[in-house]
């Protein structure tokens, strides 16, 4: 991790929460996690982290398991030991070999409306030319 996004606080693998938690900091998870995470800095979820809720961070770095969603300001990052089951959400999107991810993606540069892509209708496809039907 860069120098500036080094974690405040470490949730160590021996570790196990229910409820949510909410940090203002980075934070290094490890542990088990039955809730939400939501931080206004950096998450890292190590290869031991099991995530049963939604996270929502500025960027976050996965190599452990979530099944919810995961929604990051800026950059979701997926290492190869990364299993995300649910719906996924950022400006961008790294994802090495060997990731497991069932679930939806939406990854704009642009950033985010209030409208969200999947809602937003699509035009009908023109026809093609030469594909009236002949007698």
């Amino acid at each position: 991790m860069e120098t500036d996004k080094t974690p405040k606080t470490l949730i160590a693998e021996d570790i196990e929460i229910t409820g949510s938690i909410k940090c203002a900091s980075h934070v290094q998870f490890d542990g088990k996690l039955n809730g939400d995470l939501t931080c206004t800095g950096a998450a890292l979820l190590g290869k031991t982290a099991v995530v049963k809720g939604n996270v929502s961070a500025e960027s976050i770095s996965i190599s452990g398991s979530i099944t919810g969603n995961i929604t990051a300001k800026d950059r979701i990052e997926m290492k190869s030991t990364a299993k995300v089951q649910g719906d996924i959400r950022a400006k961008r999107l790294t994802v090495e070999d060997g990731v497991t991810f069932i679930g939806k993606s939406e990854v704009n540069p642009a950033g985010f409306g209030e409208a969200h892509s999947a809602s937003t209708p699509t035009a009908p496809t023109p026809p093609v030319a030469g594909d009236s039907k002949r007698n």
